[in-house]
Order: C-alpha cells, then sequence, then structure tokens
C-alpha cells in the first residue's frame, strides 16, 4: 500500500518536472510510509521525507529509529542526534545542490526547516507539493474505506457511551471519560480482530468536545467539572475523538436531559437537521462541492438564520483534507472521498444546534458512516 503510493507520488512529481520533494507534515508522512513519531507533538525535532525519482530517505530522530526500522517503507533511513554534527541538515546540501525544482509543502513545513531550505534553494526552483498530495488523499482506497467503516464503529461506541452517561447532576467530565473508555476498547477489538499492528494504541487522544447549559453556544467547549441539568441541552463532539487507527472522521449530536424546556430549542434543532439533508440531497459524484454547502447554508437563511460555516470538509488520515464544503471550492465529487456533513443553526448567542454525520461517495450517491438517530424524540434522554 505504502510503496504504490510512493510510486504514484513519483509519477506525479515527474509530471511537473520535479526532482525532489521534501514532505514534512505528520500525516503524509505516515500517508507514504506508514511511519509515525510524536503524533502530531512538536519537539522542535524535524523528520523529512525526501522523495526523488531514484528512492525514498526518512531523515528522523534517532531515539525514534527502532520505530522507524519496524514501520518505516523507504529506501534508506537516517537517523540524527540533538547537538551531533549538522543534526537534520547534514544531508540536505548534498541532495538539494543543483538539482532542479524542489517541491515543499509551504504551510506545513517547520519554520526551521523552511528557514534552512530557502537559504540551500532559490526561490525559482520551489514549487508547492501540496495540491499534488491533496488529490492523492482525496479519494481513498480500499484499505483505507475499511478503516474509515471502523473508525464509525468506534465513533458510535463513543457517542452511545455519552449518551448514556449525561444525566442531572453529572459532572462533564464523566461523560468525557466514558467516551474515552467505551472508544478505547471499540478500537481495541477492532484491531485485535482485523489488523496484525500491535504498536497501533487504541487508545483516545483528544480532549473531549462537548458543551451543556448556558455554554452551548460555545462549538468547541472542553468537557469541564460544570454539572449538567435536568432539560439542558449538551452538544458532543466527535471530530477530534474518531481517530481510528489514524483515520479521523467527523461526528456530533445535539441532546436534552429529560424533557426540551424551551420548546423554541426543538424548532431551531429541526432546522439543523434539515440544513444536513438538504445538503445530503445533492451529494453525490459529479457534484460540486460547493453546491453541497449551498443547498445547507439556503435552509439556514431562509428560516431566518445567520449564514452559517462550512457545511462539512473531507477527512482520512487528517482532520481536515480536500474538499472542503464551503463557497469557493471547485471540486467535483468523485466516488471514494469520505466527507463529514453538518447541520447547524447558531440562534442569537442563546442556543445552538449542530448534528453531523460522515459519508463516503459511491457510484450513484453516498454511504453513511456514522448513523445515531437525529429524531427529536430520540434526542432527549430519559433520566
Amino acid at each position: 500500500m505504502f510503496a504504490a503510493r510512493m510510486a504514484k507520488l513519483r509519477q506525479r512529481l515527474a509530471k511537473g518536472n520535479v526532482e525532489v520533494a521534501l514532505i514534512t507534515d505528520d500525516d503524509s508522512v505516515y500517508y507514504f510510509t506508514g511511519y509515525y513519531d510524536y503524533l502530531h507533538m512538536e519537539f522542535g525535532r524535524p523528520t523529512i521525507l525526501v522523495v526523488t525519482m531514484d528512492g525514498s530517505l526518512l531523515i528522523t530522530p534517532s531515539m525514534e529509529m527502532d520505530m522507524a526500522e519496524a514501520a518505516a517503507v523507504v529506501d534508506r533511513i537516517e537517523a540524527w542526534n540533538d547537538g551531533m554534527g549538522n543534526e537534520w541538515r547534514e544531508t540536505l546540501p548534498a541532495i538539494l545542490a543543483g538539482s532542479g525544482r524542489v517541491a515543499i509543502e509551504p504551510e506545513q513545513m517547520p519554520a526551521a526547516v523552511r528557514s534552512y531550505v530557502d537559504s540551500l534553494v532559490e526561490k525559482a526552483r520551489l514549487c508547492d507539493v501540496t495540491v499534488f498530495i491533496a488529490e492523492m488523499r482525496m479519494i481513498k482506497s480500499a484499505e483505507e474505506l475499511k478503516l474509515a467503516r471502523h473508525a464509525a464503529q468506534v465513533a458510535m461506541s463513543m457517542m452511545t457511551a455519552g449518551y448514556e452517561t449525561i444525566g442531572d447532576g453529572v459532572p462533564e467530565y464523566e461523560v468525557a471519560l466514558a467516551i474515552s473508555g467505551a472508544g478505547t476498547r471499540k478500537s481495541a477489538e477492532l484491531l485485535a480482530e482485523h489488523y496484525d499492528d500491535s504498536r497501533m494504541s487504541p487508545n483516545t487522544h483528544f480532549l473531549q468536545i462537548m458543551a451543556s447549559g448556558e455554554e452551548i453556544t460555545m462549538p468547541h467547549h472542553r468537557a469541564s467539572t460544570r454539572r449538567m441539568k435536568r432539560c439542558e441541552p449538551v452538544f458532543l463532539c466527535f471530530c477530534g475523538m474518531t481517530n481510528f487507527h489514524r483515520f479521523k472522521l467527523g461526528f456530533d449530536r445535539t441532546f436534552w436531559i429529560g424533557e426540551i424546556a424551551d420548546k423554541s430549542q426543538g424548532a431551531v434543532y429541526q432546522v439543523a437537521v434539515e440544513s444536513q439533508a438538504a445538503a445530503l440531497s445533492v451529494l453525490r459524484p459529479g457534484v460540486v462541492a460547493e453546491e453541497v454547502h449551498a443547498a445547507y447554508a439556503e435552509v439556514i437563511q431562509n428560516a431566518g438564520y445567520a449564514y452559517p460555516f462550512r457545511c462539512g470538509r473531507g477527512t482520512g488520515f487528517s482532520f481536515l483534507e480536500k474538499p472542503q464544503l464551503v463557497f469557493g471550492d471547485k471540486t467535483i465529487l468523485q466516488p471514494g472521498m469520505v466527507l463529514a456533513v453538518d447541520g447547524s443553526v447558531s440562534a442569537n448567542k442563546t442556543f445552538r444546534a449542530q448534528v453531523g454525520d460522515s459519508f463516503v461517495v459511491t457510484e450513484d450517491g453516498y454511504e453513511p458512516l456514522t448513523e445515531f438517530s437525529k429524531d427529536l424524540k430520540d434526542v432527549v434522554r430519559p433520566i
């Protein structure tokens, strides 16, 4: 799988007359090599994947050498250590000297690496490899779709645990603990049953996004010590927590505890559900990405609410991939894309409702990955 991706990248580079590509984005390094180290923690120790027409080189910290040798599908690995020689810079001058076009990821490359590359390569020789990589990663392989479907099972386990834990007097952090435990156990079960990869951790590793009561309008509020109360709305979001075998999905719901005391909230929620349904009514191959957003936005604005944020985005080994479901994105949807599609409404800073799911674009429409009832009667948690 990784070798095939590398070969395809080389074809893209050759077509663009690129002789060397320097890839530093963690998710892209994993996509092409199967290697990951810090899981997005930045310690000032860069990992660089060098791709040429003749081979591939992984430059990584020496402390990660055992992991690199066990996981990385590359031709050569070069380790560097803190304070020894020229560290990660050691081999770059020879690789880049006199070469033709050099492709980099301008927005993902660490500042220190970019500064050093700029000192070695004239600006006229630099180009952007991001577009090549984004186009490759948009269409998921059969292996990636398997991961997506398993990620959805993890997400469903977490949503069920969250729903069953919310209640009168329950602190938000208890909901987060229940969600994390359920997701980890489901991940471990799937890894043991379907994957021969004992190094891949099943543990969830993202602060739980949730909001309740008067904080419901904060879409990225983290679980706190606040105790929820009867009749309050509760928002649960798994767009960071759904991360199985490094594959990410989007998934969220709005619930109530016991009953909906303020009936206007139920009406707002229905508009959110209808806006997602409108987006899904046009979701299929051949449609331009922004058309999905337009259908969603029309429902929200026609109901008298403010213009919303984007309807959705591509997901995969990154939380945000191409395309985005927003005005201005002219990407034509194709089978194999995995998209998070939301429905949402913000009402005068007093209430906010959101529902979101992930889907695979198929030959004739879409396949839902996450499925949890959105019916108003089902999102009220009995107590």
